[in-house]
């Protein structure tokens, strides 16, 4: 199957691009239509699939889902944790597990409102957290920019 985005052959039975992570469900060969709002399942997959992938552009949809799901596996961890009497060690597991996947998609998610991933520094600043999740919260930059093309 031919990626709309970046035009690479992948396998027939894949859910996103092998290059760029673009989904191909939906896909029709020939049509560059944009692929639509990433589901929960999808944003879940492309987080664990682009664990390492600091570059390109992460929609709010992807974002804000992977977001949601590191919430509720960090609580359950933590209440299975605390049921069986081992709170932190599982916690820390995971904890450590999922970090590099949210930093990589938050970088990813600055990549797609045309920002530089060094604003995450602005977290070490008082307050500065509250700019942050503005930026996150902002829409997708139109069309092309220096990161990538918009999924």
């Amino acid at each position: 199957m031919k990626c709309a985005t970046c035009g690479i052959d992948n396998l027939a039975e894949a859910s996103f691009c092998n290059k760029c992570g673009n989904s191909l469900s939906g896909y029709v060969a020939g049509d560059p239509t944009l692929q639509g709002m990433v589901s929960f399942p999808d944003a879940v997959k492309l987080g664990f699939q682009r664990y390492f992938d600091f570059t390109g552009r992460s929609t709010r949809a992807e974002y804000w889902w992977w977001a949601l799901f590191q919430g509720i596996a960090l609580t359950a961890v933590t209440v299975i944790d605390v049921l069986i009497d081992t709170y932190p060690i599982f916690y820390a597991i995971f904890t450590l597990g999922l970090f590099i996947p949210y930093l990589a998609v938050t970088v990813r998610r600055f990549h797609d409102t045309n920002k530089s991933a060094w604003w995450m520094l602005l977290s070490l600043v008082p307050f500065g957290a509250i700019v942050l999740i503005v930026f996150l919260f902002q829409g997708s930059d139109k069309g092309t920019n220096k990161y990538g093309p918009n999924l």
